[in-house]
């Protein structure tokens, strides 16, 4: 029944969408912004929220799961009915770095709905028979990145170990809130990469949201088990945002 009924939310909200509502949620929806629009089904009145935008009470809490989750649906808010159609970019993978590592972290992440690019001026590493099936750039990251820029639907895994290819990138990734930020290295080679990063200009708040070393804590020893590490830690900061605990591994 509960189906039922939000496929007639649906139709109706289709027909009877406002022309600037409509307008305004295409626009966002090319930018790769999360919008929503709300109907209230007690008038038929619309309106767009952006990800982010203030809304108070029990509606605004369903707004914001309805961001966290995906998932469209009709609620009852003090007595009236609302339908929530939500409308999320596609989260996609940016490795930076066409090594081992990638080349089982890419099949992996395609699998699980995230679509992979990878960045890396190495022609030697970057060539389509290392990686069969997936968009390569064989450039620096920082032409890449000018002409394609992350977002906050936008995962980055830095992955080369070169301070030259990686460390734009991670700056560039914080810079834009994408929601993982992963970096390979041990605890002393990242605490090296903190040095530069602040030189750059990058501040403490920001470099606390670098997931370093990178991936879920598994013990992980070969190229595919860090792979495997990465994902669970990227689902689960894309499944956890707008949550106070987003960073760290789930519990």
């Amino acid at each position: 029944m509960r189906w039922a009924y939000s496929r007639l939310c649906r139709k109706a909200w289709l027909r009877n969408m406002d022309p600037y509502v409509l307008k305004t949620l295409n626009s966002e929806r090319i930018a790769r912004r999360a919008a929503a629009v709300v109907t209230d089904l007690n008038d038929g009145r619309h309106r767009l929220v952006r990800e982010g935008d203030p809304v108070a009470g029990e509606l605004g809490d369903a707004i914001a799961n309805a961001f966290r989750t995906g998932k469209s649906s009709a609620v009852n808010v003090t007595g009236r009915e609302f339908f929530i159609n939500v409308h999320l970019p596609q989260p996609r993978l940016v490795i930076i770095g066409a090594v081992h590592i990638s080349q089982a972290l890419a099949p992996m992440a395609r699998i699980a709905g995230f679509p992979v690019r990878i960045i890396d001026p190495r022609t030697a590493f970057a060539t389509a028979e290392r990686f069969p099936d997936v968009e390569l750039a064989a450039e620096w990251p920082e032409e890449v990145l000018s002409s394609a820029p992350l977002d906050s639907y936008t995962a980055l895994a830095a992955l080369t170990h070169d301070p030259k290819i990686d460390d734009f990138p991670i700056k560039a990734a914080l810079d834009s809130g994408c929601f993982y930020v992963g970096a390979l290295g041990s605890r002393k080679t990242h605490a090296k990469r903190v040095e530069r990063l602040q030189a750059m200009g990058v501040s403490d708040e920001q470099i606390s949201r670098i997931d370093a070393p990178i991936g879920l804590d598994i013990g992980a020893s070969n190229p595919a088990e860090i792979a495997v590490a990465i994902l669970g830690k990227l689902i689960h900061a894309y499944r956890s945002r707008g949550n106070s605990k987003q960073s760290g591994a789930p519990d």
